[in-house]
């Protein structure tokens, strides 16, 4: 059976969708970028170099992580692949300048996931250093500093589908059991 760790931003949680309702409703007459075009994983670094501090200030408002969505299927993935035998774990890095994200994502686990899921949790800020056979991720590139112990598969997103050569997650409804091969 495989270990399998999970992203939580953009791969469980629908990060994007929340940000960019938080940014029409915050900022009405301020540029927007439709989430389709974007082309670099941080979004604040998609956005002209005078808004990102408005950006950044969006991701640390309290509630905005216990607010996400779901990504539509990933926690019956999760919880399928755990009724499958494998270990699988929430690996999510913290936004390290906002006090209410990493309570946020326990909470966030619970209320999607179930009760249980807490525990499956690793809060870590270099995911090179936690070991496993997968790690699905949206981010283009995971680096620390050691070579990870796993293999990095993507989760689907448009700043992410320049990157040739990796496994890939189109939709949590679909293929990633063939992806993963479990």
């Amino acid at each position: 059976m495989a270990i399998v760790l999970l992203d939580m931003d953009d791969v469980l949680a629908d990060f994007e969708r929340k940000f960019f309702e938080k940014w029409r409703a915050l900022y009405p007459d301020l540029p927007f970028i439709d989430p389709e075009k974007r082309d670099r994983f941080y979004v604040e670094l998609q956005m002209p170099s005078e808004l990102r501090e408005q950006a950044r200030a969006i991701k640390r408002q309290p509630g905005f992580f216990l607010g996400l969505e779901p990504i539509p299927g990933a926690p019956e993935a999760a919880r399928r692949m755990l009724e499958l035998g494998h270990e699988v774990f929430i690996c999510t890095a913290p936004i390290t300048d906002c006090a209410t994200c990493p309570m946020e994502k326990f909470q966030w686990a619970a209320a999607h996931l179930g009760p249980e899921w807490p525990k499956r949790m690793i809060i870590a800020s270099d995911k090179t250093l936690v070991t496993g056979d997968f790690l699905v991720d949206d981010k283009p590139e995971v680096t620390g500093v050691k070579a990870p112990a796993w293999e990095h598969v993507l989760f689907d997103r448009p700043y992410n589908r320049s990157v040739a050569g990796k496994r890939r997650i189109l939709d949590w409804r679909g293929d990633w059991r063939a992806v993963l091969g479990l």
